[in-house]
């Protein structure tokens, strides 16, 4: 626990939230409610409004019109300065003629702080982010790595209620985005304060978050837990966006079955069961279809016939790529272990229980549910 941490309020609510940019409009009626210590990250494609609706939450944009509240505060029209915040950008931001030490202390002594508390407050930072060793150095003295933990360092030092981060990881290899993710989500358990992450990585995305806000050119298009938004995504978007590879997407019409209950005829003479409430669609009714690649399993019997292209293994998974015969449409199959199908063999496959999402085609929207309602 932080030694100098005083009871945060970090819950932040947004209201009718609208930004533009002269003519154009970015952000469209945003409305959205974050609780104290959740770890909530803004998702979406280049260009989605993630990053401005980060910077607007901060105070470095101004609102067209709307409300944010933080703490039950309106802090619309107040400086980044007193809303107490603190943000880590994509890059570092770190002065590079100062320490470690001194670009921790550099915002504290501007503010007037004692150094008794500056320097309690360097020592706890350093030690939650292992950077003790690196006080003395300079920023050109350190790994990407290491000037990104400096970098969150300068901001667990002023005691925000709530951390902005965007897109921090960005400028790291692979290996170190692995290991600087564990490294925040470890800071987020340790401090239980709120915060708020940009990025376009749905890996960064799902493993990090409590709740995931998915965004799309300015409008919110879901909000929900990693696995809420991955088992039940409420529009095509969110289904293609979440998972990777991306699902695959089955055209096909509803049957009503001699139970009463709904299934998907996607041809080839299989008929798919889904969990679509049945008295919210027709007979014949046209549908999309939607697996994920590791929600169809191999059959022996009775299965769509799918002729494999390529293959590639990695070990411990193989992501089979094909199409399902006579189709040109991407079909992707992921299989546990190694296995080496091929090219131009037919497989049978049928999508594991309850694993199929079905949308309709006009709206995109996920179809109900029989006893949820909208997925």
């Amino acid at each position: 626990m932080v030694i100098y941490r005083e009871q945060a309020m970090g819950d932040l609510k947004l209201k009718n939230l609208n930004k533009s940019f002269g003519a154009v409009d970015v952000l469209h009626d945003v409305n959205l409610q974050i609780d104290n210590g959740e770890f909530v990250v803004f998702v979406g494609p280049s260009g989605c409004g993630k990053s401005t609706l980060l910077r607007i939450i901060a105070g470095l944009e101004d609102v067209t019109s709307g409300a944010i509240a933080i703490g039950g505060r309106d802090v619309s029209a107040l400086s980044p300065a007193e809303r107490k915040i603190a943000m880590v950008f994509q890059s570092y931001a770190l002065y590079p003629h100062m320490s470690v030490r001194k670009n921790l202390a550099f915002g504290l002594e501007n503010l007037k702080f004692k150094r008794a508390e500056i320097d309690a407050r360097i020592t706890e930072a350093a030690r939650m982010l292992a950077i003790e060793p690196y006080l003395d150095r300079r920023p050109k003295q350190l790994s990407g790595g290491q000037r990104q933990r400096v970098a969150i360092g300068r901001a667990i030092v002023r005691d925000p209620d709530i951390f902005l981060f965007d897109e921090p990881l960005s400028n790291l290899d692979a290996a170190l985005r692995v290991q600087t993710r564990a490294e925040i989500t470890k800071l987020h358990r340790e401090m239980q304060t709120t915060m708020i992450y940009v990025t376009h990585d749905q890996v960064e995305a799902m493993t990090m978050a409590d709740k995931i806000v998915v965004l799309r050119a300015g409008r919110i298009e879901q909000v929900g837990t990693p696995l809420e938004l991955f088992d039940h995504p409420r529009n095509l978007f969110v289904a293609g966006f979440l998972g990777s590879p991306r699902m695959n997407i089955l055209k096909g019409r509803i049957v009503i079955g001699d139970d009463g209950g709904a299934l998907v005829d996607v041809g080839y003479g299989t008929l798919l069961r889904s969990d679509v409430d049945p008295a919210t669609v027709t007979s014949g009714q046209e549908v999309l279809a939607g697996v994920r690649p590791a929600h169809f399993g191999l059959s022996d019997g009775e299965g769509l016939p799918f002729e494999v292209q390529y293959h590639e293994s990695l070990g411990t998974e193989t992501y089979v790529y094909g199409n399902l015969q006579g189709q040109s449409e991407q079909v992707i199959v992921h299989q546990a272990g190694h296995f080496a199908p091929a090219p131009g063999a037919i497989l049978k496959i049928v999508p594991l229980e309850g694993r199929l999402h079905v949308f309709d085609p006009a709206s995109e929207l996920a179809l109900a549910r029989a006893g949820h309602g909208r997925a």
